[in-house]
């Protein structure tokens, strides 16, 4: 572990085990599910070599509520084996869950924790103690109901050095997407101020992209609210998105004087996403060797979304079958098509 008075806190979120990871598949080529347990992996041997003291998890770890047993074994068993390192980790159930993780007598361990319901959870570390405070997530009504849900985990008792505020919602200010969408207002979303400024750090999952925001103190300093991103790209709107997780340090620990925090980013391995347009010139003659030629020029390892282009012949659409794709792209390649691909009423 951490020697010293320093801290450190491996932070993640939205994992999404199981993604494109079916358990019996009709069709036998590369999936992506493979991906995202590498990168979950990866993380636990992380903190494992960082010697860090605690892991936060922020969410969404699971990607539905409903994961097949083998699934929900493999993550569960992986993440009992790390807890035997005597490095304690926190979950935050996030929506993908359903606000709670799947029955296991792994998650009997005594380093997992599981945030079943609002509450404070303190690790002593050292001569320091960490809070972790927080709940499920919450799906609907989350704005009115934050200050009841932040009560109830009666936070204002612990007295830990560093206390830290952990969930898996949407907060005001945050963005996502190419068009930068903010939320701002909403049912489902938390108000800056309405998060008490004593914490030391809000960390959330549910934001797939990277973001820290400062909400301001009244004693001039600034509250950081923490979006570490997902851990793979879930859907072409991440494809120019980072993926990573972070380490956060914490530092200069005295009673009554607030830590010093300093986040470290980590990126983790991200397949790259590429748009491929079928131009409306093709024939299906020339279709198979155009498809070749184009692969070519494209990483292996490409997550490839075929689009077509106004105009595309209905020829071309019926030709385009996945033993075509299968015979001439990379078996290295993932392929899914664009909406308008099917829909010649849609332009590209």
């Amino acid at each position: 572990m951490s020697q010293g008075s320093n801290i450190q806190i491996l932070f993640c979120a939205d994992t999404h085990l199981g993604f494109d990871m079916p358990v019996r598949p009709r069709v036998e080529r590369r999936r992506r599910g493979p991906d995202f347990f590498a990168n979950y992996q990866k993380i636990l041997e992380t903190a494992i070599e960082r010697q860090v003291n605690l892991v936060i998890h922020g969410g969404d770890f699971f990607f539905r509520s409903k994961v097949p047993d083998s699934i929900v074994a493999r993550a569960y068993d992986t993440l009992f084996k790390f807890a035997d390192h005597r490095i304690p980790i926190v979950i935050v159930p996030g929506n993908h869950e359903r606000s709670q993780m799947p029955i296991s007598l792994f998650l009997g361990h005594p380093g997992i924790h599981i945030l079943t319901k609002p509450q404070t959870i303190e690790f002593i570390i050292g001569p320091n103690a960490v809070a972790v405070t927080g709940f499920p997530n919450v799906r609907g009504g989350i704005r009115n109901r934050f200050k009841e849900l932040l009560i109830q985990t009666e936070w204002e008792f612990s007295e830990a050095e560093v206390h830290l505020l952990c969930l898996h919602q949407a907060i005001e200010g945050a963005q996502v997407g190419p068009s930068n969408f903010t939320f701002r207002t909403g049912d489902d979303v938390i108000q800056r101020s309405d998060l008490p400024e004593n914490f030391d750090a809000v960390l959330s999952g549910h934001i797939h992209r990277h973001q820290i925001l400062n909400q301001p103190r009244q004693d001039g300093t600034t509250l950081p609210i923490c979006y570490p991103r997902s851990t793979e790209r879930t859907s072409f709107a991440e494809r120019d998105e980072e993926k990573g997780f972070y380490i956060i340090h914490a530092s200069d620990m005295k009673p009554g004087v607030r830590a010093h925090l300093e986040f470290e980013f980590i990126p983790l391995p991200a397949r790259p996403m590429v748009d491929l347009v079928l131009e409306a010139a093709l024939d299906p003659t020339s279709l198979e060797s155009w498809l070749r030629q184009q692969a070519s020029g494209l990483p292996k390892d490409a997550i490839l979304r075929l689009k077509a282009a106004d105009g595309l012949s209905p020829a071309v659409r019926a030709a385009v079958t996945g033993e075509l794709l299968r015979r001439t792209l990379p078996s290295t390649m993932n392929v899914q098509f664009g909406a308008e691909f099917h829909n010649p009423t849609e332009r590209t």
